[in-house]
């Protein structure tokens, strides 16, 4: 687009300048065909180019307009080939310019208007934020996005993955959130939502027609290839990411959801609704909460349910981490159930394990009941079970004892002493105790020792216990009974001749 002063002096440049079209291009820095554009509207007579001298691709474009038209994707370098065969001599680049000017151009689409009723409509979609460094573990950053298409309140929620579970999970705790449901939720066709689909012929994700069943709702799925009929949460997507995700630091994941809600009811809610100019889009909120569904007396259970296998070590594996079990389940098939922040493992209907979940990778989550009487039962377990605790929290100590046991230095002697000290100090001060052992080329617990005790000096803080104090309070009341000093007073008597 060009403005109208460059116009005006086109217009001058021409009539009463006498320039030809060239030179009012090279004046202005335009290009010809924009000059001849603009005195054609003007109402001058339309300037037709200089015939163009013939062609060596002349006497083959009927071939090349027949074969575009009936296969419009064809590239220029399989064409080439076809016109060089019958007997075309010309340069490919030279091909490729005039197959770009006659190549068919798709007609442009025109879309309706979608509009809504308050309350009947939800749409849901997954948008990936890029990555976080959870330990060792690269995992993706998912957002679940719930839009309601008239009031346009969103709810946002962050996750670790995008499968089945976090997405029922999703579905539930945006319900919860608003306290309502919609009576439609539109879907594009994830596999969480949509296993089949031929044609209007559709097999639903049996999980959630149960969530639907569940809510009432009905889901519904838009056509292949068919975004626009989302739109309002592709646009709420590209709203996200704009305004909530750049140039925001993530400390936990736990964090960055409390910011998400907050920013959803604040700078999201505070926006104009579309369907309404006169409300924000919380008050909007408020008018269409009225026409939702009601809640149902029961809260769906989204658990990922998994079927775990125990081998001859009590752990079972999920989620890229190992979780105990206690001893005497080795060698069954148990049921896990996950949530966001909680592992279950169980044994029919009861409950063998729970722990804390884990998103970093390699982990070994145990409780101490759980092997501690293995341990006692297998001694000759004992040091191997030092190495193996030592090695989780610590993955540098395996260089250190190859290096001691390169010098002869009992293994098993020296992941105790190693054990004894990280339980002590803990993994942070032992992390860089032990880097400074190996920096020094002296692997013994010695001198990871006198480490801790150079850091604990700098740091000016007291010397941690060894020992810990029972937990139950009458075994801390017991009395002691002092050691009588009288054997003490013989030491300084003098010894007689017979002593002597």
């Amino acid at each position: 687009m060009i403005s109208p002063d460059q116009q005006a002096q086109i217009l001058r440049y021409y009539h009463a300048e006498r320039w030809r079209v060239g030179t009012i291009a090279t004046q202005l820095g335009l290009h010809r065909d924009t000059v001849r554009r603009v005195l054609t509207q003007a109402g001058l007579p339309l300037i037709v180019p200089k015939q163009q001298r013939p062609s060596m691709v002349d006497p083959y474009l009927p071939f090349i307009l027949q074969t575009l038209k009936q296969f419009p994707e064809l590239t220029a370098a399989r064409l080439y080939e076809m016109v060089r065969q019958r007997g075309y001599a010309g340069s490919p680049s030279r091909f490729r310019h005039v197959i770009a000017c006659h190549r068919p151009r798709p007609a442009a689409e025109a879309y309706l208007r979608l509009r809504t009723l308050p309350g009947e409509q939800a749409q849901v979609d997954w948008a990936h934020c890029g990555h976080i460094q959870i330990g060792q573990a690269r995992r993706p950053l998912m957002a679940f996005v719930m839009v309601l298409s008239w009031s346009r309140h969103t709810y946002l929620h962050f996750f670790m993955n995008a499968n089945t579970a976090s997405f029922l999970q999703g579905h539930v705790q945006a319900f919860d959130h608003w306290g309502a449901v919609p009576r439609v939720v539109l879907y594009d066709n994830l596999k969480s939502a949509v296993l089949e689909r031929q044609g209007p012929a559709i097999r639903f994700n049996p999980v959630l027609l149960s969530l639907a069943s569940h809510y009432h709702f009905e889901p519904r799925p838009v056509a292949p290839f068919r975004a626009n009929e989302k739109g309002r949460v592709e646009r709420t997507i590209r709203y996200i990411r704009d305004s909530f995700l750049a140039g925001r630091h993530i400390t936990s994941l736990a964090d960055l959801n409390e910011q998400a809600l907050a920013w959803c009811a604040e700078v999201a809610g505070a926006r104009r609704c579309p369907e309404s100019k006169d409300l924000s889009v919380m008050q909007a909120f408020e008018h269409e909460r009225t026409h939702l569904l009601d809640l149902p007396e029961t809260t769906f259970n989204a658990e990922d349910v998994v079927a775990v296998k125990v081998g001859k070590t009590p752990y079972v594996r999920f989620d890229l981490n190992d979780y105990s079990v206690p001893h005497d389940q080795v060698q069954r098939a148990l049921s896990l159930r996950a949530t966001a922040t909680e592992v279950r493992i169980l044994n029919g209907q009861d409950v063998v394990a729970a722990h804390v979940r884990s998103y970093d990778r390699g982990q070994q989550i145990e409780r101490e009941e759980h092997v501690k009487d293995l341990a006692d039962r297998k001694r000759t377990a004992r040091h191997h079970r030092a190495s193996d605790r030592l090695l989780q929290a610590l993955p540098d100590c395996a260089k250190l004892l190859t290096l001691a046991a390169e010098r002869g230095e009992p293994i098993a002697r020296t992941a105790g002493a190693l054990s004894d000290l990280l339980d002590r100090y803990g993994v942070e001060q032992m992390r860089l105790a032990v880097a400074d052992a190996l920096r020094r080329k002296v692997p013994h617990p010695n001198a990871v020792r006198l480490a801790l005790e150079r850091q604990r000096h700098e740091s000016q803080t007291p010397v941690p216990l060894g020992v810990a104090l029972p937990d139950h309070i009458r075994q801390r009341d017991q009395p002691v009974t002092p050691h009588s000093l009288d054997t003490y007073n013989t030491l300084l008597e003098t010894p007689d001749a017979d002593t002597q």
